[in-house]
């Protein structure tokens, strides 16, 4: 295979990377933006996704779609109700203390992992795609379900955007973000949108998982890397900013399916991406897209 192919192969695998990381990054993000929690558990979410899919998904027979369909509702459900109940019992008795609530997410992150090794097992399991045709490009063919996981994770983004920029619910989170006290004076329950928020970030992980899994496998150990490399994302791009979040998970993702792709090397990719936050916190501290504090 030539250049010119290898390049455009390495530049779809790279765009699949990158969807599935926006929508984890996207979680992530808006869990800090509105409530200044960082969640370590968001990749223990992610992977709560992929195990409950595969549970669902094996649960029905005939067509792999049924199955899917059904993971794609019951999965983000499941998992957002998990952080939900989470967030009521743990984050709002902290009172969301910065320091405090990144211990409890890391006790959280042991708890989910450490239930679903113990329910699910260490075995990796795969999951069938609803559908996968070939689809005939000038060089080769590619992966029909991988091309929908793109635009699926695109639409997300979307309609991400237009809820929290066009809709009272996003009006409510932006006032909660920019003056939690404020908001507490107008009426707004700022409790029910920390766990709103909290539930939503955990169901993007989890939908980002569902899509993701038919073309990986679901494991109990998967949530690992998605959350570094969202972290990656997020300082990167800027927490709180959607825009930068876009913007970074291309970036890493295009730079690690290109990497991986022409040189062989994941590691260098990876090493890559830390340069690149250690040069951002030094130059730009507050991320490409991010709002500096003042």
């Amino acid at each position: 295979m030539g250049f010119g192919p290898l390049l455009l192969l390495a530049s779809l695998e790279g765009l699949v990377t990158a969807a599935v990381l926006a929508l984890m990054a996207l979680g992530l993000s808006l869990v800090f933006g509105v409530m200044r929690v960082v969640n370590v558990a968001h990749g223990e979410f992610f992977m709560l996704g992929a195990v409950v899919a595969w549970a669902v998904s094996t649960a029905f027979a005939g067509h792999p779609a049924i199955g899917f369909a059904a993971a794609l509702l019951v999965a983000p459900l499941a998992v957002g109700a998990v952080a939900f109940v989470s967030e009521r019992l743990v984050l709002r008795r902290l009172g969301y203390d910065p320091e405090a609530t990144i211990v409890a997410t890391i006790g959280l992150l042991y708890i989910v992992q450490q239930l679903a090794l113990t329910f699910y097992g260490a075995d990796a399991r795969p999951v069938q795609p609803p559908f996968n045709p070939r689809i005939q490009l000038p060089w080769f063919g590619y992966s029909g379900y991988k091309l929908a996981v793109i635009a699926a994770a695109a639409a997300l983004m979307l309609a991400t955007w237009f809820v929290l920029s066009r809709t009272r619910a996003g009006l409510v989170m932006r006032a909660t973000q920019y003056d939690r006290e404020t908001a507490q004076a107008f009426g707004i329950p700022v409790g029910r949108v920390y766990a709103g928020v909290f539930a939503l970030g955990a169901m993007l992980a989890a939908v980002a998982a569902v899509l993701v899994v038919p073309v990986s496998q679901a494991h109990y150990l998967m949530g690992r890397d998605p959350l570094l490399l969202s972290f990656v994302v997020v300082i990167i791009g800027g927490l709180g900013s959607l825009r930068g979040t876009v913007v970074a998970a291309l970036l890493i993702g295009l730079s690690d399916g290109i990497i991986s792709t022409l040189f062989f090397s994941p590691t260098l990719a990876k090493i890559l991406a830390t340069l690149l936050v250690a040069l951002v916190l030094v130059f730009r501290p507050q991320g490409l897209f991010g709002t500096a504090a003042r």
